[in-house]
């Protein structure tokens, strides 16, 4: 059984947790099966399709009753393995199994520990003081992790569960009834099958804090959202949000030409022709500059140069306005979600319905950049000579004042 999720439900204002898998229902009608929905919540509520509500005993009697099935009824059936222990396929799932599994995909919905995680609990207990009483809560652990999946319980494909089903057979018995005889040896090496394990896991752990240890820590900002808005009074006298946007007026120049906007610049340096690219630059306002620029000749290389240019432009106004550049570093580490109808999806962002958000993603890039010069020497060698130009001139007006 695959479980799918992420999915949810609202309840009271609450966003509820759930999973789902398909499972087949009998039409009372037509005497027929069909693959049906069933959705499991955090909170123990389960819904087979969108309306028929139950919870666990419920679904224990759909099972029973037959008015629901695992399989599908003329299902090929497998035949039986000959030996348990040489088998390599999980015990065959039954109702009851699945009943064990739905409760714990609920209780792992809800954040509790599921059977998996009480079964390795029990490894480590048993790890740290080998005794019999340690091994049989170790034994009923492990039966009481669903039938069919216990031997992916370990993540071990190649050993499967077996370790485990040596350690809870009893020394002299024989391993699932038809496997070899448990000896003391056999109880030592499953010992230390779990002894390598935690070592390897210990080591990938460390390496993997290695690897990432350039890795964001804490919990992250939420999002700094670029809204599309007009003005028509003019821009306010505060700087805010809206002056990171392409459209705010920032005269500023670049490779050798001056632009009102940083659309202005986008769309002037699109045009294949100069008269274009002039015709665009002399817009009044960035609307007029986007639409005479659309209606230009593109230049041929642009679909593979665009991004460059827009960040060569938005490195320019930033750097060539160091008010704007405060407004910018001051949304922190946030991701920049660049929304509005104007531009291409491909450079803002549309929600649910997609959008690539470039220039929300430049606009990071930029102020990435902007934090790295601030720890440059010669910008920290210059911080520190505005600093002490800044103390002396206090203290000359200090002196002239007395």
């Amino acid at each position: 059984m695959t479980w799918r999720r992420p999915t949810f439900r609202i309840s009271d204002g609450q966003t509820i947790a759930g999973a789902w898998c398909l499972v087949w229902r009998r039409h009372e009608l037509l005497d027929e099966h069909y693959p049906e929905h069933l959705f499991v919540y955090a909170d123990g509520r389960i819904t087979l399709g969108q309306y028929a509500a139950t919870d666990l005993a419920g679904l224990a009697e759909q099972l029973a009753s037959g008015k629901t099935a695992l399989d599908r009824p003329d299902a090929r059936e497998w035949p039986a393995e000959p030996s348990k222990w040489e088998s390599r396929s999980p015990e065959p799932r039954t109702d009851e199994s699945f009943l064990l599994e739905v409760a714990d995909e609920i209780a792992r919905l809800a954040g509790r520990p599921s059977a998996g995680d009480r079964l390795w609990e029990a490894i480590r207990c048993y790890q740290r003081e080998t005794t019999e009483a340690n091994r049989s809560l170790l034994r009923a652990a492990y039966l009481a992790v669903p039938a069919h999946l216990r031997v992916y319980v370990l993540g071990d494909m190649d050993r499967q569960d077996r370790p485990l089903r040596i350690l809870v057979t009893d020394l002299g018995q024989s391993v699932d009834g038809d496997g070899p005889v448990v000896t003391e040896a056999m109880h030592r090496d499953a010992r230390a099958y779990f002894t390598d394990r935690d070592r390897d896991v210990a080591l990938a752990e460390e390496q993997q804090a290695v690897r990432y240890a350039d890795d964001p820590a804490g919990a992250p900002q939420p999002p700094v959202v670029l809204y599309e808005t007009t003005y028509p009074r003019g821009w306010p006298d505060e700087l805010g949000d809206f002056a990171l946007r392409n459209d705010y007026d920032a005269p500023f120049t670049y490779e050798g030409e001056t632009y009102p906007t940083v659309a202005h610049g986008y769309w002037a340096r699109s045009a294949a022709g100069r008269d274009d690219h002039d015709r665009v630059r002399a817009a009044v306002t960035a609307r007029e500059a986007q639409e005479t620029g659309g209606r230009a000749a593109r230049r041929e290389d642009w679909s593979g140069a665009r991004l460059a240019v827009m960040a060569g432009l938005l490195r320019a106004k930033f750097d060539q306005h160091p008010r704007l550049a405060q407004v910018l570093l001051a949304t922190g580490e946030a991701p920049i979600v660049y929304t509005g109808i104007s531009e291409a999806p491909f450079w803002r962002d549309e929600g649910p319905r997609g959008g690539r958000n470039w220039t929300g993603r430049l606009l990071e890039l930029v102020r990435s950049e902007l934090r790295a010069e601030r720890y440059t020497p010669a910008a920290r060698t210059a911080e520190t000579a505005l600093r002490a130009a800044t103390r002396t001139g206090s203290q000359t007006g200090e002196n002239g004042g007395a």
